[in-house]
């Protein structure tokens, strides 16, 4: 029975898949765009758009159509230099159509000499497009040749082929239609959401020709948009500015806008002031690609604003120029911000956030200059906006005071646990308090911290979980009430945080199964007693390292197997000792407050509630199903949870 039973799960090499060609964006396209929903969806639009504009930034084209047919099929063309048709020199019976349109990784982007700046930059998008398509028709025009292959899934269905000559001018054309098995109900292009994305490419390039084109059973009735249109923005940011405060009150009329070309990178942007009560928003790009996460161009425009009005209000005579924020600045703003760049590098294949480092120098100087001459030429517009920055900055200080006195009244009113160390500040902004698991780890974060304004509170193990405990399981339970009387808050009001004691509540456990549990456990009980503080963001997990890279004196820590590898290869050429932590109890507290507490080279996650397309009562009803499914007293629920997503887990630890 025993060897029957050996036979039967048996580990051969005869197991182990290997996934060729585009198989791997089918087999995992949350990879690659982010996910199957109706925003991955429409990213497969925007990897196509998105190569038709780096021919236009590339000037190479002027002329960009796209067309929404009536079977959810997408067609996108310009007036480029058309894809190469000759055959690759290192696949010599493809053409570079074909090796495009069917592998990974290839492109004309990964150098400069086709493209000075470019959108994207791994040689994907095509390929990921293909990939998840039914079909997919490429034609292109060169040299008044048309050609044309088709695809299907990922693969080649036709050779390439001659179709004729044509007086056309030169030009790629790629006709597609999303795979239903991937995409399923979200399958469905939206008109108006891609009306919306051409609509700022056009914005954002000045000048480009953009034609819109619609099947009109498509568009509903009470829609917005036209089933054909042209777009051309002439003065490209500054028209953008207009339109999206075009019914917003201004604080005043003058919008601080320009542009600035260095060593042949552009940064453009455009700021208005509203009246006080209006909220504000910033929108950043790269090359004209949205970045929603913002990164080092955002970086660089908070850093040269900030700057600019500093050194102004010295000029002015105000002493307490030194403490102004950028926030002090920006309220009730509204600004553009748009860079055309050099080899980008973006967080993610979906590229919602930049991370050049380089990039935040090269916008502080771009701008911060010229904003703070912007202000001392006009005497009323600078003196005007001084003095409204002085006058948020007053009222922030205000509060500040307020909350300050607050606190210590708080502290003094409650009995605080004995193991919790608590930090001796009473400014509530800068106060942080440390959950961490156990004595051991609780010790070596007490050694770590910065006394003055960092709180520590040992919790004894796993704590109770509270989505399937009892309210007289909660009421008697130690570690809870422990916690509860750190933060202040009433252990008999679920949803009071008026006391909260701390700004930031940081998670901090091992960097291992046992440590996400706790963590898990620590998030539920937040969300179910106090989700305000969620809400507010307030709450935050630490990212300890699991290992440490040493060789030759140097140091480099790593949360992954993969950043650990890379470390070794990258940094020591294939050496260099490698050490696992087995705990946050087991690291010096030097190492600890390195990696994890010390704010200038820590990592903390925000811990936010998934959005969705949903009102807030939604909003509400469907992250507590899940929490109620994933913590909740019904094995069975967990175990078709895990059945309908492990599909979707790339790396397991085991």
């Amino acid at each position: 029975m025993k060897q029957d039973l050996f036979k039967e799960n048996n580990y051969s090499a005869s197991a182990i898949e290997v996934l060729e060609g585009l198989e791997p964006v089918r087999h995992r396209p949350g990879m690659y765009i982010g996910g199957t929903d109706r925003n991955a969806l429409h990213h497969l639009a925007i990897e196509i758009i998105d190569n038709c504009m780096d021919e236009v930034v590339a000037k190479h084209a002027t002329k960009i159509n796209i067309e929404l047919m009536e079977n959810n099929t997408l067609c996108i063309s310009d007036n480029g230099r058309g894809i190469p048709i000759d055959n690759h020199p290192k696949f010599k019976e493809k053409s570079a159509l074909e090796v495009i349109m069917t592998t990974l990784h290839s492109g004309g982007k990964f150098s400069n000499k086709s493209y000075t700046t470019s959108g994207g930059l791994h040689g994907v998008g095509a390929s990921v497009v293909n990939a998840l398509s039914i079909f997919m028709n490429v034609e292109v025009i060169r040299s008044g040749i048309i050609y044309r292959q088709d695809f299907s899934k990922g693969k080649t269905t036709s050779n390439l082929q001659t179709l004729g000559e044509t007086k056309k001018p030169n030009g790629t054309s790629i006709t597609f239609k999303p795979d239903d098995e991937i995409f399923g109900e979200n399958n469905l292009f939206t008109p108006e959401k891609l009306f919306n994305i051409i609509e700022y490419k056009a914005y954002l390039f000045g000048g480009v020709e953009i034609n819109w084109k619609c099947h009109p059973s498509l568009i509903s009735d009470n829609s917005k948009i036209k089933n054909e249109i042209k777009l051309c923005f002439k003065n490209g940011l500054s028209d953008y500015i207009q339109l999206k405060t075009i019914s917003t009150p201004l604080f005043i009329s003058s919008t601080f806008e320009d542009k600035v070309n260095i060593n042949n990178e552009l940064v453009q942007w455009a700021i208005r002031w509203f009246t006080i009560d209006e909220p504000n928003f910033i929108e950043s790009f790269c090359n004209t690609v949205p970045t929603p996460l913002g990164g080092t161009h955002e970086l660089g425009f908070r850093q040269a604003l900030i700057k600019g009005i500093r050194n102004f209000a010295e000029i002015k005579g105000f002493k307490k120029y030194s403490e102004f924020t950028y926030d002090d600045l920006m309220n009730a703003t509204g600004s553009i911000l748009s860079i055309f760049i050099k080899e980008p590098q973006f967080q993610g294949q979906t590229k919602e956030k930049l991370v050049n480092t380089s990039v935040t120098k090269l916008i502080e100087t771009a701008i911060k200059d010229r904003f703070e001459t912007w202000l001392t030429i006009d005497a009323t517009r600078g003196e005007a906006i001084l003095n409204r920055t002085i006058e948020v900055y007053e009222e922030r200080k205000k509060r500040k005071k307020e909350k300050d006195i607050s606190r210590k009244s708080i502290t003094k009113k409650i009995r605080l646990p004995g193991k919790l160390a608590d930090c001796s500040s009473n400014h509530f902004d800068e106060t942080e308090l440390f959950i961490v698991e156990g004595d051991s780890a609780g010790g070596s974060a007490k050694q770590a911290r910065n006394r003055k304004n960092q709180a520590v509170l040992p919790l004894k193990g796993k704590i109770l979980n509270v989505a399937s405990a009892s309210n007289e399981k909660m009421l008697q339970n130690q570690e809870l009430n422990d916690l509860k009387q750190a933060l202040g808050l009433n252990s008999n009001s679920s949803q009071d945080i008026e006391n909260l004691r701390y700004n930031k509540i940081i998670i901090m456990t091992d960097a291992d199964v046992d440590g996400a549990h706790i963590a898990a456990l620590l998030l539920t009980f937040f969300y179910n007693n106090f989700p305000k503080i969620i809400e507010m963001g307030n709450l935050f997990i630490a990212q300890p390292p699991l290992y440490r890279v040493t060789h030759a004196g140097k140091s480099f820590y790593a949360q992954t197997e993969e950043l650990k590898n890379n470390i070794i290869k990258s940094k020591f050429s294939g050496k260099g000792f490698v050490s696992r932590f087995k705990g946050l109890g087991e690291m010096p507290p030097s190492q600890l407050k390195e990696t994890t507490m010390n704010p200038n080279s820590r990592t903390l996650l925000k811990v936010t509630l998934p959005k969705r397309d949903v009102d807030e009562a939604d909003q509400r009803r469907l992250v507590d199903e899940l929490v109620n499914i994933l913590m909740g007293k019904k094995p069975e629920l967990r175990f078709k949870y895990i059945q309908e997503n492990a599909n979707l887990i790339d790396n397991f630890d085991i």
